[in-house]
């Protein structure tokens, strides 16, 4: 039986079928590697892209200061106006301006001009950079790192105090002055909160749970715990990929709450003070903050999660109020039986030298009452 003969093509046609076929085989090996390099380009990514964070992500150089006149650099987290300027005016009166400078986060765009602020301490003070912040995500401690940034510019500045827009002045600005300067150290609350459930083991290993700490988002720093934290390009990015805020329960779509949920670590309870304890620096540090918050802490563990920051008004302000925070010389730390002690330079002192959340009203009452004073610059620890 004869073998039934194939169709002959022409050499030519062979050749063009040959050379179609490598083409599509390299395109769609092309397209495969870039899809794959990609893929593993936004899986290493930081989840939060803040192109406004370059200024902050930047080396700033350490420089040491040479000068006789260190300034303390007042770094205002605000949401919009600080509604408190009227107070902070009477405060910097009277206070040597080459002692202290002013910064202030707020709304990308907004300035701080003659309709925005009664205070001239504050015009023009707001960061060009600044950018939308969310509370319980990264881009609050994204913020603090651009005003930090920010002052760091300027080589006087050795001691950073952050401060929100409801923070009063409990002290006038020498005593203010010498209590933060006589220190060689930090001060910011940092303990282990042994209750914990804000950790998560996909910070392992760059984060470890031991070198997991909480504390209070108001501190105050000197200048080498400063340049820890605006040259950060570590710790940060596992701050950014891994703290979001939970997703609302909506009933109606639990299936995508459950498929999207999150973690939400609250990154300004924890950034500095883990950064610093993972640098080993906490022999530098006063573990405690020099901002006094009361808290409503309901006797019903059904309602502990209620739990915030009580809000002076004009009603509870007054003298016997201060007072009694004034008084105040020691924080116990239930979770690590500490008790710590208030001092500076060795030296007992009042734990406080600001509070918070105070309304306008309360403000004003401080005022009226000569509860806050403009500075003289005389007064002594």
């Amino acid at each position: 039986m004869s073998r039934k003969s194939q169709p002959q093509f022409p050499a030519s046609r062979r050749v063009v079928a040959v050379w179609f076929r490598w083409k599509l085989i390299l395109t769609l090996s092309t397209a495969l590697c870039i899809l794959t390099l990609l893929s593993i380009h936004l899986q290493s990514r930081p989840s939060e892209t803040l192109p406004s964070l370059s200024v902050a992500r930047s080396r700033i150089p350490i420089r040491k200061y040479s000068g006789d006149r260190p300034k303390i650099a007042f770094l205002f987290l605000a949401r919009l106006d600080l509604p408190l300027d009227f107070l902070w005016d009477r405060f910097f009166k009277g206070a040597d301006r080459r002692n202290f400078s002013i910064y202030v986060h707020s709304v990308p765009g907004f300035v701080f001009d003659d309709s925005t602020t009664r205070s001239q301490f504050f015009h023009n003070r707001q960061l060009k950079n600044s950018i939308e912040v969310v509370w319980g995500e990264s881009s609050m401690i994204a913020a603090e790192r651009l005003l930090f940034a920010s002052a760091l510019e300027d080589s006087s500045n050795q001691r950073f105090v952050l401060l929100s827009d409801s923070c009063v002045p409990l002290y006038d600005f020498g005593y203010i002055y010498r209590y933060l300067m006589s220190s060689p150290k930090s001060f910011l609350d940092s303990f282990l909160d042994t209750k914990d459930k804000r950790y998560t083991m996909k910070m392992f290993p760059v984060i470890t749970k031991e070198k997991w700490r909480k504390g209070s988002q108001w501190i105050s720093l000197i200048r080498s715990h400063a340049e820890v934290i605006v040259n950060d390009d570590t710790v940060f990015p596992v701050f950014q990929k891994f703290c979001k805020r939970s997703l609302p329960l909506d009933p109606r779509k639990k299936w995508l709450y459950l498929k999207k949920r999150r973690h939400n670590c609250i990154p300004d309870e924890h950034y500095v003070q883990t950064l610093l304890t993972m640098r080993g620096l906490e022999s530098e540090m006063e573990r405690r903050t020099v901002t006094y918050t009361t808290w409503n802490l309901s006797a019903k563990r059904a309602e502990a999660k209620s739990w915030h920051p009580l809000t002076f008004t004009s009603e509870n302000s007054g003298p016997e109020e201060i007072g009694e925070i004034k008084k105040i010389n020691h924080v116990y730390y239930e979770t690590e039986y500490r008790t710590e002690w208030c001092r500076t330079n060795s030296k007992p002192v009042p734990c406080f030298l600001f509070a918070r959340k105070f309304t306008r009203g309360a403000a004003m009452r401080l005022l009226s009452e000569g509860l806050v004073e403009s500075s003289t610059d005389t007064t002594t620890l």
